[in-house]
């Protein structure tokens, strides 16, 4: 399905958008990021695993979310035992380096792992159905105790990357004060495994299908930020799991603009 190259977003001031006070200054130096959207087959459809982050954190405090956060320098460990498309190839479809596309793909599953206990990893020829005996393992890399190369090692797991497909490209707006650069991977559910909420970032969180996220939102239910609502929009397209995984995608940087119009703001959103 072909998308139009700009969509328009009008939301109202301070939901999830926030715009710096030196808007005459240089922008902040976004950082980078990854986002990993959960798919499963529910009884009515696809389901996407969302969770609600704490109000008052510093970025996207009170939204729904899919899992994810900022890139950890050791995440470009060469050492990860690996099972996969190999690191030129992830850097390839997100247009970068070979080191930050490892890093990127590290991040995704040690944020994946962090948030939501899914941990996308086994053996070389095999992935796991039982998390449960790394459960302190969990939080020591959340408290940043120990790296996902020391953990897998440690624990002689292999990283699977073929579990994970490339989805997204989005680049936080210049007028916000933290910014991101965000790539999205979407990845199913491994058989066996369960998603939870177990996470200090996270309010609640849960299984949802994405036409019934976005009707949440019209409805004041939720808070999203036009990448989750444009994301679930085009989820809402598919039929399974398998068919959201398999999908053919063309991964272009998008790069919104806000344009404050009295109490709301556009937020227009060009891919490039």
């Amino acid at each position: 399905m072909e998308q139009p190259k700009e969509f328009v977003f009008d939301i109202p001031v301070g939901a999830g958008v926030a715009t710096r006070a030196n808007a005459d200054g240089p922008p902040a130096t976004p950082k980078d990021a990854a986002t990993v959207i959960l798919v499963r087959d529910g009884a009515d459809g696809v389901e996407i695993f969302l969770q609600h982050r704490v109000k008052g954190m510093p970025f996207a405090g009170g939204m729904t979310v899919f899992p994810g956060g900022g890139v950890d320098q050791r995440d470009a460990d060469a050492s990860v035992a690996w099972a996969g498309p190999e690191p030129s190839w992830w850097a390839s479809r997100f247009g970068c380096d070979e080191s930050l596309a490892r890093a990127l793909t590290c991040a995704a599953v040690r944020e994946t792992f962090e948030e939501s206990g899914v941990l996308l990893a086994g053996g070389p020829d095999s992935v796991l159905t039982d998390v449960t005996p790394y459960a302190a393992a969990r939080q020591a890399l959340e408290t940043r105790e120990v790296s996902l190369a020391g953990f897998l090692a440690d624990a002689g797991l292999t990283l699977r990357a073929d579990l994970l497909r490339p989805w997204a490209h989005w680049i936080t707006p210049e007028e916000e004060p933290r910014r991101y650069d965000t790539r999205f991977f979407v990845a199913k559910l491994p058989e066996g495994q369960e998603a939870d909420g177990a996470t200090s970032e996270a309010s609640g969180s849960g299984w949802q299908r994405p036409e019934d996220a976005i009707a949440d939102a019209r409805e004041g239910r939720r808070m999203l930020m036009p990448p989750t609502w444009l994301t679930l929009s085009e989820l809402a397209e598919f039929a399974t799991a398998d068919d959201v995984v398999n999908a053919p995608r063309e991964i272009v940087r998008i790069a919104p603009t806000l344009i404050r119009e009295n109490d709301h703001v556009r937020v227009v959103l060009e891919k490039r």
